[in-house]
């Protein structure tokens, strides 16, 4: 199935006319014609057959004849995680988390950030792709850029985690977990979080944890996170 994405749809919709680009590739390289079937969401755990009633690769009209609302997972999966260094690996993090399953991403600059400004538009590009290609409803939710000190001082809801390498005591991530349940993680940068902020996590209840047994880089420490959320709650 070839899923298209288009954010304005609602259950009161009953005729889509997609972009030109969006046509010209319904038409040129999935050779739709009228009568056809597509299948697009909103992003919000709908999903819109529509009939092609309207078709050439300048402007494509599909008229809705069917809709399915698919229910959000009943957790909140929120990954905290500082860019990386290399910018694709981010980007990576992105679209592999996304194909997993989570909710939301927030980038977090840390002490030991070395990039600090984010591509916004980019990120939520990869979302969105990852979420289509996944064949998933719901699209994760990209917040803006924030500082450690300034997200900590946010409340947070359900269960909530650090993951750092310091030498200290620290509780397995996947035997900590609870079915169910919101989870909100911060993944450090590559140079980790520094001591001033683990002591400020954990004295906001956040529960300092370990991914395993080897030193993982940001992005696959962040992939893991995700992973593990996921398979706990099969």
């Amino acid at each position: 199935m070839q899923l298209f994405y288009n954010s304005s749809l609602t259950t009161e919709t009953t005729e889509l006319v997609f972009s030109r680009e969006e046509s010209k590739h319904i038409t040129k390289v999935l050779r739709k014609r009228e009568g056809d079937l597509l299948s697009v969401t909103n992003g919000k755990g709908d999903l819109f057959s529509g009939e092609i009633t309207f078709s050439s690769p300048n402007k494509c009209i599909a008229t809705i004849n069917h809709i399915k609302t698919t229910q959000a997972r009943p957790y909140h999966v929120h990954l905290v995680v500082a860019p990386t260094k290399m910018n694709d690996r981010y980007e990576w993090f992105l679209e592999k988390a996304t194909e997993i399953g989570i909710d939301e991403v927030t980038p977090i600059i840390c002490d030991h950030s070395e990039r600090k400004v984010i591509k916004e538009e980019r990120f939520e590009r990869i979302l969105l792709s990852a979420m289509k290609q996944s064949l998933q409803l719901h699209l994760p939710k990209l917040n803006s850029a924030i500082s450690f000190s300034d997200f900590i001082s946010k409340q947070q809801q359900g269960q909530l985690f650090i993951a750092h390498c310091e030498e200290t005591s620290k509780r397995s991530f996947k035997d900590t977990l609870k079915k169910n349940t919101d989870v909100t993680i911060l993944i450090g940068p590559e140079g980790d979080f520094s001591s001033k902020e683990i002591e400020i996590a954990l004295s906001s209840n956040f529960i300092p944890v370990t991914l395993g047994n080897t030193r993982l880089r940001t992005e696959t420490a962040a992939i893991v996170a995700a992973h593990s959320i996921a398979y706990s709650n099969e």
